[in-house]
């Protein structure tokens, strides 16, 4: 092993189409297909450090390591859950505690590799959207990346959830009074446009996905087992893709000898996926979506997500996995068996990767001796005073498109763009 990072060759690919594509921003192929990324994986190697973002630096979509933004992280704790384990009969389960990570979620790695991955490609400007988790993180590594600026847009019921202020100034909150998840990311890719930005695109960035990875990656060398299933909790499925891309990798290098079967996991009030795979249905009907998502589970209350549904069903089919929603009572009940049986706080997203594992298994519909990992994504965050530079733009719905809400307002003169 060696910590000395060396330049390598990312390769882009559609999968739809098999088309390659330059190492550009380009998420999205001329036949819409989705733009995945490969490696030379006879030249990978696991680099000796605590880190995972220089120890998996070679599954990373980065070419350089000089444009890798060295965000100080380390290995979360893979816990065998015995206590919990025995409660349940499974003497094989394993819990992936991201509330470890800077902002308490699995996203800080994410938001790591997706801006080191932005500004190789020389993005400095771009436009995204989350229920908070995502946010917070690309805030929080913004600062080690300081030519760069960020535009985010929330829906108001998630206003709350976004902790931006460790970015400054060079993030700019915009808060959609009324709005619904999918509303507010729909209006960042109509902004990006009038703005001249980069439309950041979600689970369809690349340098997303990859980051996500690398939990999975990490749990692969903990767990002293092969792993059977992967649990997580999920609204795009964007981190349940970047697990199993990672378990392909390793399985392809001769590191695990199988691939896990995936069970994702939704609360029933927001349950788009769950339903539509459990009808056997290949795309999100209009039945299914759900237009105003409510739930415990607010990091997950994405109510439509038609585009990113078949490439995660897809990937569940091949697993020989699943999906099943739980209620609001089974995710309490999960949070509180986690924290009083392995001493874990996950917030109530987290907690219903748990919920859906445990409703299984009491309906003798799991098979309890298998080796699990339950990837808890993060816990909550405490809500901190923002300085007076971060302080949101607030945007109300106009006859045409959201507008300022206060037009009048100074502050929105050099940042509101005029209509394309």
């Amino acid at each position: 092993m060696t910590t000395a990072l060396t330049t390598k060759k990312v390769f882009h690919r559609c999968i739809r189409c098999n088309k390659q594509h330059p190492h550009a921003f380009r998420p999205f192929c001329d036949c819409d297909g989705l733009i995945d990324t490969e490696y030379d994986l006879t030249r990978v190697t696991f680099h000796d450090h605590s880190n995972p973002l220089i120890r998996y630096f070679d599954l990373l979509p980065l070419e350089d390591p000089a444009n890798l933004l060295r965000l100080p992280l380390t290995q979360t704790p893979c816990v065998h859950a015995t206590k919990l384990g025995k409660l349940v009969g499974m003497p094989r389960l394993y819990l992936k505690d991201e509330t470890k990570n800077p902002t308490a979620t699995t996203k800080d790695r994410m938001a790591a590799v997706a801006l080191s991955y932005l500004k190789e490609l020389g993005v400095k400007e771009f436009c995204t959207s989350s229920t908070g988790n995502s946010s917070s993180s690309f805030a929080n590594v913004a600062k080690l990346y300081p030519e760069c600026r960020i535009y985010l847009f929330t829906a108001g019921d998630f206003e709350d959830r976004v902790q931006h202020g460790a970015g400054g100034a060079q993030v700019l909150h915009f808060v959609l009074r009324g709005a619904t998840f999918v509303g507010a990311f729909n209006f960042a890719g109509r902004f990006a446009l009038r703005k001249k930005a980069v439309s950041e695109r979600g689970f369809f960035n690349p340098g997303r996905r990859e980051g996500l990875k690398l939990a999975y990656l990490e749990a692969a060398e903990q767990v002293p087992e092969t792993i059977d299933w992967y649990v997580q909790a999920v609204s795009s499925a964007m981190g349940v893709y970047g697990a199993y891309k990672g378990a392909r990798e390793l399985e392809a290098m001769g590191r695990v000898d199988r691939l896990p079967r995936l069970l994702c996991v939704q609360q029933e009030t927001c349950s788009p996926m769950a339903r539509a795979f459990l009808e056997g249905s290949e795309n999100i009907k209009p039945e299914h979506i759900v237009d105003r998502p409510s739930g415990i589970a607010q990091a997950i209350l994405r109510g439509d997500p038609t585009r990113s549904y078949p490439y995660a069903r897809e990937i569940v089919v091949d697993s020989n996995g699943t999906f099943v929603s739980v209620t609001e009572n089974e995710i309490r009940e999960a949070r509180t068996m986690i924290a009083e049986y392995e001493g874990i706080d996950p917030c109530f997203s987290a907690s219903t990767s748990f919920a859906g594992l445990l409703k299984l298994v009491r309906a003798d519909a799991f098979p309890k001796a298998d080796t699990v990992l339950v990837n808890l994504t993060g816990g909550d965050r405490p809500n901190m005073p923002l300085p007076d530079e971060a302080k949101p733009y607030y945007l109300k719905q106009g006859r045409v498109d959201w507008e300022p809400e206060s037009p009048d307002d100074p502050r929105y003169e050099s940042v509101w763009p005029p209509a394309s």
